[in-house]
């Protein structure tokens, strides 16, 4: 059950024990968020808040690839409900009913999601939990936790999979493409140098590849990635017998 445009929304929750807290999962939708979420208890107006700490290039990033309709975002945004909210819980337990208020929720994880959503023209269904009656140290303690116990995706991680997705810019494939035949043809001056998905000691990562190689793109025109490969392999061939021959055999990688 919900009443989504109403000054005060009802939605249908499910309540979940992890320790020593309490919280609700739900749906709801984005422009609901963008009208209720803020980011800082010290900033007085909302928006402001939301100007001064996050980065808007991201959240328009987030708000173009909602309007495109290109995917979903699945993860759950994390909120606090404020004294301003009014939250209450009915229906058995079953509901929550809030007050639609700028300062009715502190938003602990997905900042930025809410933000985009707030640039957003296209409204969705996003998955939210809501803690209820924290004090600040816990709200502090919790948004320290979600911060810092949360491990990103590693960038060279995304490089390789963007592939799989058909993500890659024109350039991200020709590069993708040269650093695949430096990994993987036997006549490779880097073969068994190469690591393709995580940053390793003593290998090039697609990350180092891709910085040092895309500034002599221009170089080359419109070149294919074989002819891009064929030149680099004969040049860095003759690189690392130099270097063999002065006993730094390691220089490549470094």
């Amino acid at each position: 059950m919900s009443s989504e445009h109403t000054k005060n929304p009802r939605y249908s929750v499910s309540l979940v024990k992890q320790g020593n807290h309490r919280f609700y999962t739900l749906t709801m939708p984005s422009d609901i968020l963008a009208k209720t979420c803020f980011v800082s208890t010290r900033y007085e107006d909302p928006k402001v808040g939301f100007q001064r700490l996050l980065d808007k290039d991201r959240a328009q990033q987030i708000a173009d690839y909602i309007d495109k309709g290109f995917g979903t975002i699945p993860s759950s945004i994390v909120l606090s409900a404020q004294p301003d909210a009014e939250l209450r819980v009915i229906g058995g337990g079953k509901t929550i009913e809030f007050k639609e208020t700028p300062k009715a929720f502190l938003i602990l994880d997905g900042q930025h999601r809410v933000y985009g959503f707030a640039l957003a023209k296209t409204a969705l269904r996003v998955p939210v939990v809501v803690y209820n009656q924290l004090s600040r140290k816990d709200e502090s303690r919790l948004f320290i936790d979600i911060n810092t116990k949360q491990r990103p995706v590693p960038n060279e991680l995304l490089l390789d999979i963007k592939k799989l997705a058909e993500y890659e810019s024109d350039v991200e494939h020709l590069l993708g493409t040269v650093f695949d035949l430096f990994n993987t043809d036997t006549k490779s001056p880097l073969l068994g140098l190469m690591s393709p998905a995580e940053r390793t000691a003593g290998k090039i990562s697609r990350v180092t590849f891709n910085t040092s190689l895309k500034k002599l793109i221009p170089i080359f025109g419109g070149s294919e990635a074989e002819e891009i490969y064929e030149a680099l392999a004969a040049y860095l061939s003759a690189f690392i017998n130099a270097a063999n021959a002065i006993g730094a055999t390691d220089v490549i990688t470094k």
